[in-house]
C-alpha cells in the first residue's frame, strides 16, 4: 500500500481527515496524494479565464490545508482535477495507482443526519477502490482491533482482501470475523474463503435480518478500533445504493470505517 488519495472538502473536518491520513501514511510508508475536484460553466464571449482562477484558487486551498497540518515528513502531493469527484479519481487512479482513499465520514453540509456524503458516498458506490472513512475529530490510533462484518464467506475477487491483509500485518491487529446469517442465506455462504481464515482471530456467527443489525448487536462485545465491510450489491449497503448520500439513521459508527470491493 503505497498510495493513499484524500479528497478534500470545505469543512472544518477536512483538516482532521487529512491528519489522519497523514498519520496512518506514516505508519505504512506510505504516499498522499490531497485531492479537488472542481468546476466551472464559461460564459461565451468572456475575455477571463474561470477555468484558470478556479483552479489556482483550488490548489491555494490545498497549499492552506496541507500548511495547517503537521506532514511530519510524509510525501504529499496536491492534485486538482477539473470534472467530476468520481471522473477524476477515477484517471488519478489510473494513472497512479491507488491503494487506498481515506475520506470524511461527514459530507461538506450542515445536516447533522449525513454519515457519508455525495462525495464520500459516490466514491463508494462508483469506483472499486477501497475506501476509510473518518468520523469527525477521531485521532489516529494503532488499529489493534478490527471487527471484519459479512453475510457470506464467499471472496469472489482476488485482491478485495489486501487493504485489510496489509493493515492486519503492519499493525499486527487482532481480526474478530463476524458472520450474519441473513434470512436469504444459503449454505455455501457459511464457508469461509480460505483468505478470510488466514485473517481470523476469532469467528463469531450471529442470525440477524441485516448485517448492520448484527453489527450493532456485537459492536460493544469486541470494542473494535476499526470496522470492516465489504461493499456488495447483496450486503452491508444493500439498502443504499439508490442514492449517494449515506444517513446516520441508516448507518453511523464513531470509529473508522474500512469499505471492500466485495
Amino acid at each position: 500500500m503505497q498510495h493513499i488519495l484524500v479528497p478534500i472538502g470545505s469543512t472544518e473536518s477536512a483538516k482532521n481527515t487529512l491528519q489522519y491520513a497523514i498519520d496512518f501514511a506514516k505508519n505504512i510508508d506510505a504516499k498522499v496524494f490531497v485531492f479537488r475536484a472542481y468546476s466551472a460553466l464559461s460564459k461565451a464571449g468572456t475575455i477571463i479565464n474561470i477555468d484558470a482562477i478556479i483552479e489556482r484558487e483550488t490548489n491555494l486551498y490545498l497549499k492552506t490545508m496541507v500548511s495547517a497540518v503537521d506532514t511530519k515528513n510524509v510525501d504529499v502531493k496536491l492534485i486538482s482535477a477539473k470534472g467530476s469527484v468520481v471522473d477524476s479519481v477515477l484517471a488519478i487512479d489510473d494513472e497512479l495507482g491507488i491503494d487506498l482513499i481515506i475520506a470524511g465520514a461527514r459530507a461538506n453540509s450542515i445536516k447533522e443526519e449525513v454519515f457519508l456524503g455525495k462525495t464520500a458516498g459516490s466514491i463508494v458506490k462508483q469506483t472499486d477502490i477501497p475506501v476509510l472513512a473518518i468520523p469527525d475529530v477521531y485521532k489516529f490510533n494503532p488499529i489493534n482491533n478490527i471487527l471484519f462484518a459479512f453475510n457470506s464467506g464467499i471472496v469472489k475477487s482476488k485482491t478485495a482482501l489486501h487493504p485489510l491483509s496489509f493493515i492486519v500485518k503492519q499493525f499486527k491487529s487482532q481480526v474478530n470475523l463476524l458472520l450474519v446469517k441473513t434470512p436469504d442465506y444459503k449454505e455455501e455462504d457459511l464457508i469461509l474463503n480460505d483468505k478470510l481464515k488466514d485473517l481470523q482471530s476469532t469467528l463469531t456467527v450471529t442470525e440477524n435480518a441485516t448485517t448492520f443489525q448484527g453489527v450493532l448487536e456485537h459492536f460493544q462485545t469486541h470494542k473494535p478500533e476499526m470496522l470492516c465491510v465489504f461493499r456488495r450489491k447483496r450486503g452491508f449497503f444493500q439498502k443504499l445504493w439508490e442514492k449517494n448520500t449515506v444517513l446516520k439513521q441508516e448507518f453511523h459508527t464513531s470509529i473508522p470505517l474500512l469499505i471492500l470491493k466485495g
